[in-house]
């Protein structure tokens, strides 16, 4: 129930009949802000490429209750079990956009694998840009040739 009004005052009942078309707001720049938006979204994606316009890769797990347990969603992060069957340190995970939640536990062997099969495929596509372009390659890092393939993919 809603609260009822503080004091001696007047409840309020508005009599709105006259002249209301002054306080009608309209909806017509809808369709112009949703294309300012993809626009915008676009414009953010070319900045930050090559990496992913979604943000960081987030775990598939599925939602609490019987009533929703059979849907599967996007989760906050990866467990640190599942980092470490997919052999990624989690300090490393979180330079290279991959969400961690040390809060997790994983309840079930089928998702620890579901996921490390994901952090696997997302570690197989992963191109690392050196620190240092004049120094030695460190392990992991794309030579000049991989990094000029992957500029004119995203140019």
């Amino acid at each position: 129930p809603a609260m009822a009004p503080k004091g001696n005052n007047m409840i309020p009942n508005g009599h709105f009949h006259k002249d209301w078309q002054r306080f009608v707001k309209t909806w017509f720049n809808q369709p112009a802000r949703k294309i300012r938006r993809k626009q915008n979204r676009i414009k953010k994606a070319r900045a930050i490429a090559p990496r992913p316009a979604a943000g960081a890769l987030r775990p598939i797990v599925r939602c609490p209750t019987v009533r929703y347990h059979t849907k599967v969603r996007a989760g906050r992060g990866f467990t640190l079990q599942e980092l470490k069957a997919a052999g990624i340190n989690n300090k490393f995970a979180k330079t290279v956009g991959i969400a961690v939640d040390y809060r997790r536990r994983n309840r079930s062997v089928e998702s620890v694998l579901l996921n490390a099969q994901r952090l696997k495929e997302y570690k197989s596509k992963l191109i690392l840009f050196p620190i240092h372009n004049k120094k030695k390659l460190r392990a992991g890092e794309a030579t000049e040739d991989e990094r000029k393939v992957r500029q004119l993919v995203f140019s």
